[in-house]
């Protein structure tokens, strides 16, 4: 076994860097959390999917890296980001979409140096539902609105977030309202396969879908 230390790599931090904001590695959740940067340019959407996680002493040391690159299936960070279209970047593998990295099959043998967003979300919300504050989310689902249109993003399956993408389709081409939210609900309910576990069965979680997207597009479109 090989273990790196990259505490002193230099890749804690949060910067705004023009048309895009950066966010290092080793920044831990709690930076995220109280970060004015991403709030001023991403409202609350980033906060809202890491201010569950625990306690305040886990969320100053876990580190926004170590989830996006483990790819975890429960990451409630990793369904905020996908709805923002983040990009990540690996030492050797250069930038790609944080998309294409989820669909990756196996695991790479690589660093993450950073995540990027680009200042293009007009809008965003993040809405969750879990047996208790600091429990594993049943179900996460964020939706953005970028300079591209709505994006859709549901993660908790218990499977790696997945963008919604019939639904996102459907969305993009009708005006939000209840009627088509609760639309777009029914089509991710559809589209996307919803697994059970200990906190919820495949069914569950499935009609949950269909009421926290519409949550998230009625946010997004106020």
């Amino acid at each position: 076994c090989l273990a790196i230390d990259l505490s002193e790599a230099g890749l804690d931090y949060i910067k705004d860097v023009g048309d895009e904001i950066e966010i290092g590695s080793m920044t831990s959740l709690r930076s995220l959390e109280t970060s004015n940067i991403l709030k001023e340019n991403f409202g609350d959407i980033i906060r809202d999917s890491v201010k569950h996680i625990i306690g305040v002493q886990l969320r100053s040391i876990a580190t926004i890296g170590a989830t996006v690159y483990s790819r975890y299936g429960f990451s409630d960070p990793i369904t905020g980001l996908l709805a923002l279209d983040a990009d990540i970047c690996l030492y050797h593998g250069g930038r790609l979409k944080l998309e294409d990295y989820l669909k990756e099959e196996g695991h790479r043998r690589d660093i993450l140096e950073k995540i990027v967003i680009k200042k293009s979300i007009k809008s965003a919300a993040f809405e969750t539902i879990r047996n208790s504050a600091v429990d594993y989310a049943i179900l996460s689902v964020a939706a953005a609105k970028t300079e591209t249109g709505i994006r859709i993003s549901i993660g908790a399956r218990p499977q790696r977030a997945m963008p919604a993408k019939k639904a996102m389709d459907y969305i993009n081409g009708n005006p939000i309202d209840e009627e088509t939210a609760a639309k777009a609900g029914e089509i991710a309910a559809e589209e996307l396969h919803y697994g059970s576990n200990n906190r919820g069965s495949g069914a569950y979680r499935k009609e949950l879908s269909k009421v926290l997207v519409k949550r998230a597009l009625l946010e997004v479109s106020k």
